[in-house]
């Protein structure tokens, strides 16, 4: 193997913006910042989700992203400041790094992900069923 996950989520983070939990709950409820949850639909139903985040599951990212992708989606070209996450903060690193070099120029993801959101007292609410 050439290259490792681990390695290339540090590089990754030698090339992105990290927040702290801190500077990312400071954050959240600014209209000009726009939270985006990468998880997986199942770890939201079963950890739930930070309120008022977008979900982009991680697979669809790069699509929604592109404006020339018939997938785009209109929240990714707002304008705003985007945070990622993810369970731990390995996916929204190199979700961070990918978006970054596509162009999204503000962006930035949490450090240690959902997990160190919720232990670091972060909001966090049921995700809502679809009807």
């Amino acid at each position: 193997m050439k290259k490792t996950v681990k390695q290339m989520v540090e590089e990754a983070n030698s090339r992105i913006e990290t927040l702290s939990v801190s500077d990312a709950k400071e954050l959240l409820g600014n209209e000009k910042v726009t939270f985006v949850d990468l998880r997986d639909v199942r770890e939201l139903e079963r950890e739930g989700v930070i309120p008022g985040a977008v979900h982009a599951p991680r697979g669809m990212l790069e699509f929604w992203v592109d404006p020339e992708s018939p997938y785009h989606k209109d929240v990714f070209a707002n304008g705003n400041k985007f945070v990622f996450f993810c369970a731990a903060g390995w996916r929204s690193a190199l979700a961070t790094d990918t978006v970054k070099s596509m162009g999204l120029e503000k962006v930035a993801h949490i450090d240690g992900g959902f997990g160190a959101w919720r232990d670091g007292g972060g909001a966090i609410e049921e995700k809502k069923k679809k009807a």
